[in-house]
């Protein structure tokens, strides 16, 4: 177990001349010799699929450490979001269930049949689903964020970037630790702990766990009894009902997750790492963090009692207790909800030979999530509710070969197959509608029903050549192959007739898809001296085109076919050039990287508020460009003194968009053109400006201190702070969802005893209080009639939290 390191400034650094005792010079060798040294220590990467030191891989690439993860709670992805420039994860309530953007290039939320652009992995493992937002994230090692395209190491669907998490794995002596924190405006109960060490020579073993409870939330439900009266068209009948208030703070969030990790190395050349891990998570409403951030006239177009602005408040009843006694998946009670319930297994095998590793990487996992929702975000009469059940489940393996010759040259290569299977099932109740007459009795007060599913197969090769064309310069090089097919349907089985034929009934739209693309990559590095290198390089990504499971088969408000479901692969194409450097003997880190990609067919979903429907697209161009500078100092003379800071510069926009008009635009207002591809979908060329969540200039700042007292007592305090630009929160440029520049702060104070067997942490998030808004819809069925434009409801950030932790630690 580490210990904390007491802290001591260099009488030489203070000038000054004492003589001591020989027993008072005893005693400050021994503290000393657990003393901080100051200088920073070496962080290795896997940014490669391999092993190697942060500064001299030719990637630009940011790690967040155990020490800061645990000092800043990092806990989630949209906490990783908190300390990193140019990344942003926005949670929403349905379709893919996120967005997450990186240098202005993102998926958007609308769609569960759309990946992300910014892959997650986990122990090597791809994520790339949204809900991945949802997997209890803890115990983690590091963090790795990579930035721009990354095909060739972590296959398709990393066009934007990678983020890269390690979980900690066995230790070679006993360990274990036990956490106990209380989040003060959720009322949140934590409680989080590890046991680990060896079992025999050769297994090793780890368990963790982690159980959260709140009692309340962080945002204020002022919901208020609504009447649902619901219309029967086959009695041409009025069946009166209402819409019960709920005056719970949301999300109320209960979780369980768990992790075993097993070490196995029978022999000096193979090693083996069983992981098991699982996650049980449910939250009071699912779109808990949607608020209505800008209306007409400040208030909701729905409910004239939603104040709109920023505030951490929503407006969600629960469902009448006409649709919580029959629609599928509903709770009895009419609570709104959302069920998220998730394996995964995996096994890494790594044989070392004479020359080479052969690495092995075998995954299955298993997700679920269920829930009920309010559809339209506010209370209302006769308001919109829907169930959703959907299930993912993938296998995977990756076999990897390297070299480790003597010589120049070496090599990786290797190949990806990867097996996938979703299903889509939704309840949709609205306008009041109901029909006794309907084929069953769950679909009395449904509306529209869905049901959908893809099956994914993928098989992909790739390798890389390193060349040492000399002692100090490195040309790398290879590439990927992705040949992948979807097969896919989607299909209405039930709408209601009060719908007049708007929504296709039984007819089943199909999607048989094949794709296959090549991703090269070239990078030529230069080790000028020990400490600096410099490295330029050429990057191509692609990611998966796909179908549109959660979309809507409407007669004619789309293009009114199949091809409403599908959409074509995103492709990145561009340059990087970066220099990494460490400076005063091990005290600095100055890296500097500036880039230019051009993104073609970027994928984006659009919901047309008016009318309930989704549309699918493919942008014709898109480009970023800009620069990244980070510093980190760690002083000699300040021994446990730590600060960085980071200061970026991101152009994103569109270069050729025919983009749907938002809600309420006129052809004064830009709304002139047609959608391509679309049944006359009004459109607007918006080429030239902003993608979505592209602040044009973004930094961070951070301090870290880590003291000592004295007899085994330490002490410490962080702080950390992130700026972002003005930025737009839509993908089409809706001047209305426009929002300013923004400071947050983030901070941790602890006092530590007994050489750290105890710590007491006191660590708060957001100081400043910011609603920072990560991706946005229209309002359902907004503007109201005289509107100009419809409710802004912004995917938004945790409030201002403050955690109290215990901690105990044993070995």
């Amino acid at each position: 177990m580490s210990k904390l390191k007491p802290l001591y400034l260099s009488l030489a650094a203070l000038g000054s001349a004492v003589v001591f005792s020989p027993l008072a010079s005893d005693a400050l060798a021994q503290e000393s010799a657990s003393a901080p040294a100051g200088g920073l220590e070496e962080v290795m990467v896997t940014a490669r699929k391999r092993e190697e030191s942060m500064q001299d891989s030719p990637v630009t690439v940011n790690a967040i450490s155990q020490d800061r993860i645990e000092k800043f709670d990092v806990t989630s992805l949209e906490k990783i979001a908190a300390l990193t420039p140019q990344f942003f994860v926005g949670r929403s309530s349905n379709g893919s269930g996120a967005q997450m953007t990186m240098r202005g290039i993102g998926s958007s939320s609308t769609s569960i049949g759309i990946e992300q652009s910014v892959a997650v992995i986990v122990d090597g493992v791809y994520y790339g689903q949204g809900r991945v937002l949802n997997e209890g994230m803890f115990d983690m090692a590091q963090i790795e964020l990579l930035k721009g395209p990354q095909s060739l190491f972590f296959g398709k669907n990393a066009t934007a970037g990678v983020v890269s998490l390690t979980t900690r794995k066995p230790t070679s002596e006993f360990e274990a630790e036990g956490k106990v924190g209380y989040e003060f405006e959720s009322e949140q109960m934590r409680y989080e702990g590890f046991v680990s060490g060896p079992l025999t020579d050769t297994v090793g073993a780890r368990f963790a766990a982690r159980y959260t409870d709140q009692d309340g939330g962080w945002f204020e439900n002022k919901s208020k009894q609504q009447p649902y009266n619901a219309y029967d068209v086959a009695t041409d009948t009025v069946i009166p009902d209402i819409s019960p208030a709920d005056n719970r703070d949301a999300p109320g969030e209960e979780e369980v997750v768990a992790r075993l990790t097993l070490d196995w190395d029978p022999t000096d050349a193979l090693a083996l790492t069983f992981t098991g891990s699982t996650t049980d998570a449910e939250v009071r409403q699912s779109s808990w963090n949607y608020v209505a951030f800008n209306c007409p006239g400040g208030v909701g177009g729905l409910n004239p009692d939603l104040k709109c602005g920023d505030h951490f408040v929503i407006t969600q009843n629960r469902m009448p207790s006409l649709l919580a006694d029959t629609l599928p998946h509903a709770k009895s009670n009419g609570d709104l909800y959302n069920k998220y319930e998730s394996y995964s297994l995996t096994l890494n095998a790594e044989y070392e030979m004479d020359k080479f590793t052969l690495t092995s990487i075998t995954n299955y996992q298993d997700n679920s999530n269920t829930f009920g929702l309010s559809g339209d975000f506010q209370s209302i009469p006769t308001a919109t509710f829907a169930t959703e059940e959907n299930a993912w489940n993938a296998f995977s393996e990756e076999l990897r070969l390297s070299s480790q010759f003597d010589g120049s040259l070496n090599f990786m290569i290797g190949v990806l197959y990867q097996e996938t299977e979703r299903t889509f099932d939704q309840w949709v109740s609205t306008a009041g509608l109901a029909n006794s007459a309907a084929p069953d009795p769950s679909l009395v007060y449904v509306a529209s029903q869905k049901k959908s599913f893809t099956d994914g197969e993928t098989l992909s090769p790739f390798f890389e050549i390193n060349w040492e064309l000399t002692d100090t310069l490195t040309l790398s090089g290879g590439a990927r192959y992705t040949d992948e097919s979807k097969d896919s349907e989607f299909v209405h089985p039930y709408n209601n007739p009060g719908l007049g034929g708007i929504w296709r009934t039984n007819e089943v739209a199909k999607g048989d898809q094949n794709f296959d693309e090549w991703s090269p990559e070239a990078t030529l590095s230069w080790q000028a001296t020990d400490d600096i290198m410099a490295y330029v390089a050429y990057k191509t990504a692609y990611k998966s085109g796909g179908f549109s499971n959660s979309g809507i088969y409407s007669a004619d408000f789309m293009g009114g076919s199949e091809s409403d479901f599908t959409f074509d692969p995103e492709t990145a194409e561009g340059f990087e050039v970066g220099v990494k450097s460490t400076l005063f003997d091990n005290q600095m880190r100055l890296n500097f990287a500036a880039y230019s990609y051009e993104y073609d067919d970027l994928q984006v979903d659009f919901f047309n508020s008016p009318t309930f429907a989704f549309i699918t697209l493919n942008a014709g161009k898109a480009k970023t460009e800009g620069f990244e500078f980070d510093a980190e100092y760690a002083p000699f003379s300040w021994g446990g003194l730590t600060l960085r800071g980071s200061l970026a510069y991101n152009k994103a926009e569109y270069e050729d968009f025919i983009a749907p008009c938002w809600a309420g635009q006129t052809a004064a207002l830009g709304c002139n053109s047609v959608v391509p591809g679309t049944n006359g979908t009004p459109g607007q060329d918006i080429s030239g400006e902003s993608t979505a969540m592209a602040p044009e200039w973004s930094a961070s700042f951070g301090l870290n201190y880590d003291g000592y007292f004295g007899d085994g007592w330490g002490y410490g305090f962080a702080f950390d702070g992130l700026y972002s630009d003005d930025y737009n929160a839509s993908a089409f440029a809706n001047p209305h969802a426009s929002r300013d520049a923004y400071t947050t702060l983030n901070a941790n104070v602890y006092l530590s005893g007994d050489d750290g067997f105890w710590q007491v942490d006191l660590m708060a998030k957001n100081l400043t209080d910011e609603l920072v808004v990560s991706g946005v819809v229209d309002g359902p069925s907004t503007p109201a009639p005289g509107g100009a434009y419809a409710d802004q409801m912004g995917f938004t950030s945790l409030p201002r939290t403050v955690v109290l932790q215990f901690t105990l630690r044993f070995d």
